[in-house]
């Protein structure tokens, strides 16, 4: 649920924009990290830099080959120059560390290297509110911060029940309720409308006197088309050039205003303390804080729903991975005293997820071939960073230090046939598998779809445990398989950066009701 690195993807519109134009109107912005780049570039290579990756177009750099495919380009670059190399994009100079054995390094300069100067200058930007890091919300930034222990520990607990219970009342409602027929929908749309809803009600309540909210469809409609811009404004385009997403967003802020929220009930802990302390804030607006809730549900569900996507699109085209989790669904249940019963709901609280190893190691490798973040730092001084015992690099005060966890996620020498899904890869002798190496070398971080150090995804645990909680949904009450003879779902590189890539295409699915116990 954390904004975590949020790329640099860019979509140009070329007829609209040219030459100076284009870097004065669009790129402008793209300098403040930076000391002076200048039109023409860095000025200069100063001793002990990595080698420069610039590009031939002024501010705009190697931006569009890096959106075109940002995995290929820089595999093509660690090629020519190695591991440790700076890519001028789109006005910042990002220096990427490509060796894993060197990200411990990277992420234990807290203090030289800070996340949140980034987070904090793009997110109000993108979702429109007044930055919290002011003279005029004193303390609110650091208050904000603590509020996400609310995620974590008895409240995973019952945010996880909580979540149970919504999917049940969206699967009952829309799905249980009819015929054994043979029933066919885009996979993903499907997943996007189970969990997007389900996920609502558990961060934000249900309404007065009702368990669903009426305008669920309609903001949702809105939410994926401010999502199809949002690597747009993460990048700093100005929001002015990208259509109706202006209107857009407001219609989604004003879902959130409080003279609604206020009268919703069972709305999680998490959201309730952030209310309390927006309503501590006097010069904080209705609009602000509105904006404020509108961030939180990118958040929870801009990668929970893809992850939720790519876990079922393997699961169903895998056959043997597909028998052998829904074998594990139901020895847990059996083990744990339950029945399953398809005419009642089922109960899958956080003891009994913990303990189905093979679907957790089905998601996490999903996560694997899917996830494509950014891990980010700003460089805060000028300084010399160490990245092991042999190798330092020099670095200028507003670089941004990137790590590009995809690549070690797709490293032959870390996952055998990395290209392929296997289930079991995180199990081991019949516990979690945590033992990956590179070059000899244990590796400290192996898996990365959700960030790293500060600002790793506080949401993690609640984000995996629904993904679990959907998946057991599907695997218990219906019978399902892909269409044939369709098109394979293929990945969407130009959203690198993004986190959980979305599927170019959605892929048709057949499900019914299942007739029979497992």
């Amino acid at each position: 649920m954390e904004l975590e690195g949020r790329g640099f993807q860019l979509r140009l519109n070329f007829g609209r924009f040219s030459g100076e134009n284009l870097s004065r109107e669009v790129f402008g912005r793209g300098a403040e990290f930076q000391d002076s780049p200048g039109k023409s570039g860095r000025v200069g290579k100063r001793d002990g830099e990595p080698p420069l990756i610039n590009g031939w177009i002024p501010f705009i750099g190697k931006a569009l080959a890096f959106r075109k495919n940002a995995h290929r380009f820089l595999e093509a670059q660690k090629k020519k120059s190695g591991d440790i190399f700076t890519v001028h994009i789109a006005g910042r100079y990002m220096t990427f560390v490509m060796d894993p054995l060197m990200y411990p390094a990277i992420i234990k300069h807290g203090r030289q290297l800070d996340f949140h100067q980034f987070a904090n200058k793009v997110a109000p930007v993108t979702f429109g509110y007044p930055p919290v890091i002011s003279k005029k919300f004193p303390g609110l930034s650091e208050q904000i911060k603590r509020s996400f222990h609310l995620l974590h520990g008895d409240h995973l607990t019952s945010l996880t029940e909580s979540m149970m219970a919504n999917l049940m009342i969206v699967l009952r409602q829309d799905h249980l309720s009819q015929d054994a027929a043979w029933r066919t929908a885009g996979l993903y749309d499907f997943c996007m409308s189970v969990m997007f809803e389900a996920t609502f009600l558990t961060m934000y309540g249900r309404p007065p006197h009702a368990l669903r909210h009426n305008r669920m469809a309609a903001l949702r409609d809105d939410f994926v088309r401010f999502d199809a811009v949002f690597p747009l404004l993460i990048a700093q385009i100005p929001i002015w050039l990208l259509g109706r997403t202006r209107s857009v967003r407001c219609e989604l802020i004003r879902f959130f205003l409080p003279h609604r929220t206020s009268s919703w009930s069972r709305t999680s802990q998490f959201i309730k303390r952030r209310s309390e302390l927006f309503e501590q804030q006097h010069l904080l607006r209705d609009v602000d804080k509105a904006a404020h809730h509108f961030a939180i549900l990118w958040a929870s569900v801009g990668n929970t729903v893809p992850a939720a996507f790519w876990a079922a699109y393997f699961l169903l085209s895998h056959p043997v991975a597909l028998e052998a989790v829904q074998r594990e669904i139901h020895d847990v249940l059996k083990q744990s005293g339950m029945e399953f019963d398809g005419d009642a709901d089922v109960t899958l609280g956080r003891e009994l997820l913990d303990k189905l190893l093979y679907l957790e190691s089905a998601i996490k490798e999903s996560l694997r071939l899917s996830s494509a973040s950014i891990n980010i730092r700003v460089a805060q001084e000028d300084m010399s960073l160490r990245l092991d015992a042999k190798r330092s690099v020099s670095v200028r005060r507003g670089d941004i230090i990137a790590l590009y966890p995809q690549s070690m996620h797709m490293d032959a020498d870390i996952y055998e046939e990395p290209q392929a899904f296997r289930y079991d890869r995180f199990v081991q002798d019949g516990r979690e598998k945590t033992d990956f190496f590179k070059d000899g070398h244990k590796l400290h971080y192996f898996l990365m779809p959700f960030g790293s150090g500060s600002s790793k995804c506080p949401g993690r645990f609640f984000a995996v445990n629904e993904i679990k909680q959907f998946l057991c949904l599907l695997l218990l009450y219906f019978d399902l398989q892909l269409e044939a003879g369709q098109p394979a779902a293929r990945l969407d590189a130009s959203r690198a950066g993004l986190g959980v890539l979305q599927p170019t295409n959605d892929v048709r699915f057949h499900y019914r009701l299942r007739s029979n116990v497992y």
